[in-house]
């Protein structure tokens, strides 16, 4: 319920006002007859709106909104007044004011208004809590020490206007790495990603350095491409090696003389674009092998970050799935969650090669979806994800700790079933279980049934 604060000079009236606003609208409210007062309960309750009177003897209505933006209250404001002086309300809205009404309106007209201003309250803090979040917050989750590199790489490169080429496997966030150089620049441009796998063969060109009106059919109008709309910032141009040859000459151009020409066009237009580009393909070999041309390639790896796939840092997954979980909740509307400290052990235990934090991501929000209750258990972890041929070796063939420990379990379980003959109750009690549903929950971690 919301706590909406009615201010008048006037005993009756304050009352009035507040009584009806409670009986319409079902607010809880509060009443103050002078300026000072009004302060008060603002800096001691946590009011969500405020009803002012403009006139009022001593401390003001207008003085009010002054000391309300001087200390930094974004509490919305609804003046009203029955002088029907149009100046003193523009006065009013200009000192921060959310909007005026005149004393004769209907009730139910200024609870809409109340309503209004509420919701726009709760729009503004959401924004500017999402503001504080990305200017002070890396969109980089992990705290190995293969990230911790990383992020000091792009610390380095990010003030350095030369071009970055990004490596990695698909889904280990080499977007989100671009950005971070962006967000760390200094550069006032704006970011566009163009996924050049995307892109129309025949509408590349148009899409990168833009088109003249009647270049080609349906080139209605003149249109920037993306080096004109990122002036001063950064494009960044994912799964490179997609690109054409002719694509490939156009954009070694452009880097070396910082111009380009509008398809259909022959003015030539200085841009101030940096690119940071990313593959996932061995770009080197590529070149050796004139499949991408070998001075483009040079000209973009002056300055080279490879993201690190997940399972070479495995000891953030417990970082990234509480990271994606209250992520995905919000999404999906649903109640937060946890997942226990077993599953998250199944999860650390995967070798992550299809799609690395992405497939995190996606099992993370199957879980969500399959779990009923607000813990996620080891039994909502994907099948393929439990299996032991989806956990991977150490790269050299050896078995992982995991896998080891996760067999050693399997045997302890079921020898102690074979000991009491598979009677769960029993067997619980002598490994110490909390009950027969604690067993039941790792026997069918394992696939366990009796015959």
């Amino acid at each position: 319920m919301s706590l909406i604060l009615v201010v008048d000079d006037v005993p009756a009236m304050c009352e009035q006002y507040a009584y009806d606003l409670g009986r319409l609208g079902g607010f809880e409210t509060l009443t103050a007859t002078e300026g000072r007062k009004a302060l008060g309960l603002v800096e001691q309750e946590p009011v969500e709106c405020m009803v002012l009177d403009l006139e009022m003897p001593g401390f003001d209505g207008f003085q009010v909104l002054e000391a309300l933006r001087k200390r930094g209250h974004g509490i919305p404001v609804i003046v009203y007044t029955n002088t029907g002086n149009f100046e003193r309300c523009v006065r009013a809205v200009k000192l921060g004011a959310y909007s005026f009404i005149d004393k004769s309106e209907p009730m139910e007209r200024v609870v809409r208004e109340i309503e209004n201003a509420l919701e726009r309250g709760r729009l503004a803090s959401e924004v500017s809590t999402l503001r504080a979040r990305l200017e002070g917050e890396s969109t980089l989750v992990g705290e190995s020490s293969s990230m911790q590199r990383m992020k000091e790489q792009i610390a380095k490169l990010a003030p350095i206007p030369s071009s970055v080429l990004i490596t990695g496997e698909s889904g280990t966030g080499k977007e989100l790495v671009a950005r971070e150089l962006h967000r760390h620049s200094g550069r006032k441009g704006a970011f566009l990603a163009i996924n050049c796998a995307a892109l129309p063969e025949n509408l590349v060109e148009s899409e990168l350095f833009g088109h003249e009106r009647g270049a080609f059919t349906g080139a209605e109008r003149t249109r920037k491409g993306a080096f004109e709309s990122t002036a001063g910032g950064t494009l960044f141009l994912d799964e490179i090696g997609e690109l054409g040859p002719a694509v490939q000459a156009k954009l070694l151009r452009v880097l070396e003389e910082e111009e380009i020409v509008r398809v259909g066009g022959s003015r030539t237009i200085s841009v101030d674009s940096r690119v940071v580009a990313a593959t996932n393909r061995d770009l080197d070999r590529e070149a050796a092998e004139k499949r991408f041309r070998e001075d483009l390639y040079y000209r973009l790896n002056v300055h080279v970050i490879r993201v690190p796939p997940l399972r070479e840092r495995l000891a953030d997954v417990p970082v990234l799935v509480e990271h994606f979980l209250g992520d995905t909740c919000r999404r999906l509307g649903t109640r937060p969650k946890r997942v226990a400290p077993d599953a998250i052990e199944a999860l650390e235990g995967y070798s992550w090669k299809r799609n690395n934090v992405r497939e995190l991501r996606n099992i993370i929000e199957r879980m969500i979806i399959a779990s009923s209750g607000d813990t996620i258990e080891p039994d909502d972890v994907p099948s393929e994800i439990l299996d032991e041929d989806g956990e991977g070796t150490s790269g050299t063939g050896v078995r992982t700790f995991k896998q080891l420990k996760r067999e050693a379990e399997r045997q302890i379980v079921v020898t102690a079933l074979d000991r009491n003959e598979w009677h769960i109750t029993r067997t619980a009690e002598e490994l110490g279980l909390a009950d027969h549903s604690a067993l039941l929950k790792i026997m069918r971690r394992h696939g366990l049934k009796r015959g």
